[in-house]
This record gives C-alpha cells, sequence and structure tokens, in this order.
C-alpha cells in the first residue's frame, strides 16, 4: 500500500505527459495542460499533497521519502520556470546516489546497516547478511543512478519519460526478488515463529 503511495505522483506525471497540449480556462486564467513541463508542474504539486497528506496522517515521513520530496522539489520548481529538462533529467540520478550514499555512510556509523533498519523488524538474519545487503543495495542504487542519466541523454524523451515511470519500478522490483534466495531462509523460521505466538495466545 505505502509503495503504491509513493508511487501516485509519478502516474499522474506519465498521464499528463501523454495528454496532448491544451489550454483550459479556470475564470480569467488559461493554462496549458499536457507535455514535459505541464507534467513536471503536476508531479510537483501531487507530490506536495501526496507526502502532506502521508505525514498529517503517520506524523512522519522516513528518510527516503523526505529526500524524494526535497529532489522533486528542487528539481521540477527550475524545471518549470526555466523551461529546461536538464534539471528534471538529473532528479533519478541523484536521488539514488544520495540513497547509495546513506547505505555506504550507515555501514560506518550506527549499530546496523541501512537495509537492516528497513527490513530489521519483520526477518531477524545475522549481522554478515545485513552487512552484504547493504553492500548490494549500493551497487543497485550507484547502477541505477547511472542506467537512469544514460537513458536520460541517450534516448528520444518520450522513452526517458517511459523508462522514468515504468523502467524503475522494474528493475527495482527484479532487485528485490533477486534478494529472496539470500532471505527466505530467515524469513520461513519468522513466520513459523508467528503462528507458533499466534497459537499460545490463543489458548490465553
Amino acid at each position: 500500500m505505502k509503495q503504491f503511495i509513493d508511487y501516485i505522483p509519478l502516474l499522474v506525471f506519465f498521464s499528463v505527459y501523454m495528454m496532448d497540449e491544451r489550454n483550459v480556462t479556470f475564470g480569467e486564467y488559461q493554462h496549458s495542460i499536457g507535455g514535459i513541463f505541464s507534467a513536471a508542474e503536476f508531479l510537483f504539486v501531487t507530490s506536495v499533497f501526496v507526502y502532506g497528506g502521508l505525514f498529517i496522517a503517520q506524523k512522519r515521513l522516513d528518510k527516503f521519502q523526505w529526500i524524494t520530496l526535497a529532489a522533486i522539489v528542487i528539481f521540477t520548481i527550475p524545471t518549470i520556470i526555466f523551461r529546461d529538462t536538464n534539471f528534471l533529467k538529473w532528479k533519478a540520478p541523484i536521488v539514488n546516489w544520495v540513497f547509495a550514499l546513506i547505505f555506504i555512510v550507515s555501514r560506518y556509523i550506527g549499530e546496523k546497516p541501512a537495509v537492516e533498519h528497513l527490513m530489521g523488524h519483520t526477518i531477524i538474519a545475522p549481522r554478515e547478511l545485513w552487512i552484504r545487503l547493504n553492500l548490494l543495495y549500493v551497487c543497485f542504487f550507484l547502477a541505477l543512478g547511472a542506467i537512469n542519466l544514460a537513458v536520460a541523454y541517450g534516448l528520444q524523451e518520450a522513452l526517458w519519460i517511459q523508462f522514468k515511470v515504468f523502467g524503475n519500478f522494474i528493475l527495482t522490483f527484479i532487485f528485490i526478488l533477486g534478494q529472496m534466495p539470500l532471505l527466505a531462509k530467515y524469513i520461513e523460521p519468522n513466520e513459523a515463529d508467528g503462528d507458533k505466538t499466534q497459537k499460545s495466545t490463543s489458548k490465553l
């Protein structure tokens, strides 16, 4: 559910981008909708509403949501003002590289690497595995940032937008599935323990 909510601004961005450009009139105010710059406007507004709503409902946002929101604000505003897509093209690479930096730094600061903070509440695994997974996340975010940059400047705008919205999701999904063999034997015992706990509490 959380992942779907985080994905709403990108879906709105893609939907507006795919529209034929048209002028919409609101009273005496006329505005163009459709195309890349209009999509950037909707990405900005939708993100503020979505993450603002999450903050009001949860009383907090996690650090990755804060970084994503900050990047959207920082990169969409100059895109809209200067009508220059280069700002938007750098958003995904920089966000991914910031994520990679967080995972690198977490290895040396604090008791747990970042990946254990993300999944440690549901999976009990040895420290060696968390360190290995943390390194995999670093490599993934570095690579994903580079891929986004190459796609942004190497492909046509329409293909870049499609990759931005759907390609990143697919690559992330594949990466998460790839972790399952490493985590499987640690997930199953926890589920069994959960079943035992439920049975024991039902007897009380």
